[in-house]
């Protein structure tokens, strides 16, 4: 299947590391021009450093905690060099715990680094997005937007905010020729993963190899994801050959959600 996206631009926030560097090699490799964003200089460098080349590759330093920051930073950028095709809003999921036991600091930062951001960057980039025709947001969510997940209390609630948010977007912009989709990893092998069954093992009194084993054993298909298998679903939502896609949710989960 030709995606159809070669030379756009894509803007792949959370890309040095798990999903987000997976999707921006994946984008790399279908000959879009990647730019990456993330708070890290270093690794940002060499994450760029691995992405197939020759192409228009670049990146941006901002951190998600300051959302007018790191709007302003894409807006520079874009008046400095191109407006973007393709935006992959993704940043690192809040701290686990129940819901009763989150304190109001916690809630308020992960509504910032997740719809705050989502939102600034969705203003920054749809200019050039109505202006071109061609318009492509994928936010990389949770299954939980679909069912709670026991023990992510802030990260629960926050995304099904932005689920929602995502929703009213892709109503509004459809007509433009720019779609809005959700993805939803399940258990995949990626840092964040390593800390929650760190934290679960700990609670349950049981080892971080049992307890892989144990949420091993919650998807049909028996394992974990790898990052490139959520990248690959990501890619196709940003594609020319997903037009007609809009306004959903896409679990990645091995079919782990039960619900439809």
């Amino acid at each position: 299947m030709d995606l159809n996206i070669k030379n756009k631009n894509a803007l792949v926030c959370g890309s040095t590391q798990g999903i987000g560097k997976a999707t921006a090699m994946a984008l790399a490799t279908e000959g879009v021009n990647v730019t990456l964003v993330a708070r890290n200089r270093e690794k940002l460098k060499e994450v760029l450093a691995e992405l197939p080349q020759p192409k228009n590759h670049s990146y941006i330093v901002a951190d998600f905690a300051n959302p007018r920051d790191l709007q302003e930073q894409v807006i520079k950028f874009i008046e400095r060099n191109h407006g973007f095709h393709i935006l992959i809003n993704n940043t690192g999921g809040p701290r686990s715990g129940e819901i009763l036991t989150a304190s109001l600091d916690e809630f308020d930062n992960a509504f910032t680094m997740h719809l705050k951001c989502n939102h600034v960057l969705a203003q920054a980039t749809i200019p050039f997005m109505k202006a071109e025709g061609f318009g492509r947001i994928v936010n990389i969510i949770s299954t939980s937007v679909k069912e709670p997940i026991p023990g992510l209390g802030v990260s629960n609630t926050i995304r099904g905010a932005v689920g929602n948010w995502s929703k009213t977007l892709s109503v509004e912009l459809g007509a433009f020729g720019i779609t809005v989709n959700n993805v939803l990893p399940g258990f995949t092998e990626t840092e964040r993963l390593a800390e929650i069954i760190k934290i679960k093992a700990s609670h349950e009194d049981k080892t971080i190899e049992e307890m892989t084993e144990i949420m091993k054993s919650y998807a049909p298909a028996k394992r974990f994801a790898k990052p490139e298998e959520t990248a690959n679903v990501i890619t196709f939502l940003a594609s020319e050959a997903a037009s007609y896609v809009n306004g959903i949710n896409v679990p990645v989960d091995g079919g782990r959600t039960k619900s439809l």
